[in-house]
């Protein structure tokens, strides 16, 4: 932690909707530093499309440079349809931060919130409650800006390396212990892959067996890709944490977010050994941007996932503890009548924010 006992914050606000969202999330971090002993000292810093129209650069190196010194990342949205690379792809900061952290792991927690409705019948009665664990670093992914185009084909070049593997099922097995330690009953740890077809999937489940057999108290087991996309809209309350590659992660991770009512309540972390980045799962909405209609829940979630990944690398109880106090906030205020534009409600950024505030 630093030096003078207060958490440093990089905070990157983005584009569109992103620093609209952020603003209320900084608004619970204050209002947390003042009700507890944890302090916090943030710094902003530009990132994004807009800084890349506006100078040709989308992550400056002093930016980077503020990211390496802080204790933690916020990162608002970032990237925006009309404003490209030259050879036609997005501007995605996030991207260029988890391979220049080495995140390698893509935390998307997939949680019904009380009061909010979910498109499967039964769930909320049941409950939703699983994370899906991304790669982030590897998988087709490592293929960005290297594939081969010619007049008649292209290709890109999926990669699996035993040393990042390791420790991304390392990381998830640790997560499903806490979970259960936690309460989580009859969880486990799913991998999920496509290795009856491709070796290289094969080679990913195989150290995923090596690895569960250091981790006997977790039940482990594996799914192809194509029936865990189909049970999660048919039983999604029978999963825990799931382990993926990075392509099938971003699409599974976008898959559960669907399941709890939106992007807009969907929170994200990329976790590496030393750095972790904070995130809303959602883009940056421009249609919106502007207009007080930006649901501000997942960015205010990801705070929380925020302080309990800082209360665990800092011995910090109370930051955990304020974790679970943003948490039971959002709930309460879900429960208590709160609902998004984005689900047909009539709340915007101004009014969630507002609720949450007055709960914690």
């Amino acid at each position: 932690m630093s030096a003078n006992n207060a958490l440093h914050i990089a905070v990157l606000g983005g584009d569109g909707i992103g620093p609209e969202v952020m603003a209320p999330a900084l608004e619970v971090l204050r209002k947390i530093e003042a009700a507890t002993e944890l302090r916090f000292r943030f710094t902003e810093a530009p990132a994004g499309a807009n800084h890349y129209r506006e100078t040709g650069v989308s992550l400056p190196e002093s930016t980077v440079r503020l990211c390496e010194e802080a204790d933690a990342i916020l990162l608002g949205a970032c990237g925006l349809p009309s404003v490209r690379y030259p050879d036609n792809t997005e501007i995605a900061p996030q991207i260029e931060l988890r391979f220049h952290f080495d995140l390698y792991a893509g935390v998307r927690p997939a949680r019904l919130i009380p009061g909010v409705p979910s498109p499967i019948v039964g769930a909320e009665q049941r409950g939703i409650d699983f994370v899906v664990i991304r790669e982030s670093t590897e998988g087709l992914f490592a293929s960005m800006g290297k594939g081969v185009v010619t007049e008649d084909e292209a290709r890109e070049t999926m990669l699996i390396t035993r040393r990042t593997s390791e420790r991304l099922f390392e990381f998830s097995f640790r997560l499903a212990e806490r979970r259960k330690a936690r309460g989580r009953v009859g969880g486990g740890l799913t991998c999920v892959d496509k290795a009856n077809v491709f070796k290289a999937f094969a080679f990913f489940r195989g150290i995923f067996d090596e690895t569960a057999k250091r981790h006997p108290d977790v039940r482990a087991d594996h799914l192809y890709i194509d029936a865990c996309s189909a049970l999660m809209v048919k039983r999604p309350w029978d999963f825990d944490v799931m382990v993926t590659e990075n392509m099938f992660g971003d699409i599974l991770s976008d898959l559960a977010a669907g399941l709890i009512g939106g992007m807009g309540m969907a929170p994200s972390a990329d976790i590496g050994d030393r750095y972790a980045v904070f995130q809303p799962c959602h883009g940056t909405a421009p249609d919106i941007m502007g207009q007080g209609k930006a649901n501000p829940t997942a960015m205010i979630l990801s705070v929380a996932m925020m302080l309990d990944w800082l209360a665990d690398k800092h011995g910090l109880e109370s930051a955990a503890v304020a974790g679970e106090r943003i948490e039971r906030a959002v709930d309460k205020a879900y429960a208590g009548g709160i609902k998004p534009i984005e689900i047909g409600g009539g709340n915007g950024t101004a009014d969630i924010a507002k609720a949450v505030l007055a709960l914690l």
